[in-house]
């Protein structure tokens, strides 16, 4: 089983220099590698594979001495990444999508740089980069398992992270929470509903910081291109957006935690979020929640909790009773579910939730389950 780690480093002045120099050189690689697979396809019909040109690399050196600044692996990797971002075009080429070719990048664009197998070690709160040197890091946890490989990435406003891709024995999984069961319905007026009634509140930490965004982007617009003004102020801009990351990450991962500690099965809607952000009236919204994030987030834990999670088609949850069975059509305005048939009367999406539910239990074999939804809906504010 892998697991990421992901670690704050603090490099000095000079380290950082470095460390910015491998990104620029990583880009050059990259680019130069892009254009050489890009010409040969054009040319020649040719797909090179990262090996051959993994064997042009000692050329490169010769005729640009400072790619030898980088650890050889290092380059290795960018190779690699072109690979992996040409497979990725072709395979959605043949699927019949409309892919934009893999793009050349530009000063400022290239943000990591790995180290596939070797080159790095962590001893005595430092991190030993091969062309660098130690690194302070600061180990919030311990690192568990076999270290197989590390992605040194910075982020936009300048901070420096260690990722650690880590090999861990498969460990035995705690007994499934069997009879815990859970319908997670994903909102806008809330930020999800479950299936027992209970609500977890919409933060909404875009529109929370959205004048203060629209107050430092202002600054950054009258400031002229290239001046000192300019980066200083897009520096500022840069914090406000990953101070909103940061709280919807750390959200996202408080309420997964809470899901897979207290349910056995947790049944979501499979959405198509994508295009749903094509709604310019909700874009905005539905970006600020990030359901998705929640729903990889429960999903990679829930192995290791005891819980299982499943996904089911959307179509219909909201209209359909959850006594009866009816569909009863509603506007996305009509905010309580009331049943022509059964005259069930309840919130829209704690009726949706419930269908949810019902609906992961047939995917995974159970045709029926009882619901008894809670008199008065709890609310979780966070």
């Amino acid at each position: 089983m892998l697991k990421a780690y992901k670690f704050r480093i603090y490099p000095t002045k000079s380290q950082r220099t470095k460390m910015e120099r491998t990104l620029d050189l990583c880009r050059w690689t990259y680019n130069e590698t892009l254009e050489i697979r890009k010409t040969a396809w054009e040319d020649e019909g040719k797909s090179l594979s990262k090996y051959e040109t993994n064997n042009l690399l000692p050329e490169w050196k010769e005729n640009k001495p400072e790619l030898k600044e980088v650890f050889s692996q290092v380059l290795q990797n960018v190779h690699e990444r072109v690979d992996l971002a040409l497979k990725a075009f072709f395979r959605r080429v043949k699927a019949g999508e409309k892919p934009g070719y893999p793009r050349f990048k530009g000063i400022g664009r290239y943000d990591s740089f790995t180290y596939p197998q070797k080159g790095f070690k962590v001893d005595s709160g430092k991190l030993y980069l091969s062309k660098i040197g130690e690194i302070k890091i600061k180990l919030h946890r311990p690192i568990e398992g076999k270290i197989k490989r590390l992605t040194v990435r910075r982020s936009a406003t300048g901070k420096w992270y260690a990722c650690f891709s880590v090999d861990l024995e498969d460990l035995p999984k705690p007994p499934w929470k069997d009879g815990s069961l859970v319908g997670v319905d994903v909102g806008l007026e809330s930020f999800a509903t479950l299936s027992n009634g209970v609500k977890i509140a919409n933060p909404r930490f875009f529109r929370e910081e959205e004048h203060e965004l629209a107050r430092v982007q202002r600054k950054l617009s009258k400031a002229p291109k290239g001046t000192p003004e300019r980066k200083k102020a897009l520096k500022v801009v840069e914090r406000v957006h990953e101070r909103i990351a940061n709280k919807r990450y750390e959200f996202a991962h408080r309420i997964s935690n809470q899901l897979v500690n207290r349910y056995g099965l947790i049944a979501f809607e499979d959405l198509n979020i994508k295009g749903m952000m094509h709604n310019h009236n909700l874009a905005k919204s539905i970006g600020d929640v990030a359901w998705n994030m929640l729903v990889i987030l429960t999903s990679y834990k829930a192995a290791s909790a005891g819980s299982m999670v499943v996904l089911v088609d959307p179509r219909n949850t909201s209209k359909m009773c959850s006594r009866c069975g009816i569909l009863v059509q509603k506007d996305l305005s009509e905010r309580v579910h009331n049943c022509t048939q059964c005259g069930l009367s309840m919130d829209r999406d704690w009726n949706a939730a419930i269908n949810i539910l019902r609906l992961g239990l047939q995917s995974v074999g159970i045709q029926s389950v009882q619901a008894r939804p809670l008199s008065r809906a709890g609310v979780v504010t966070g």
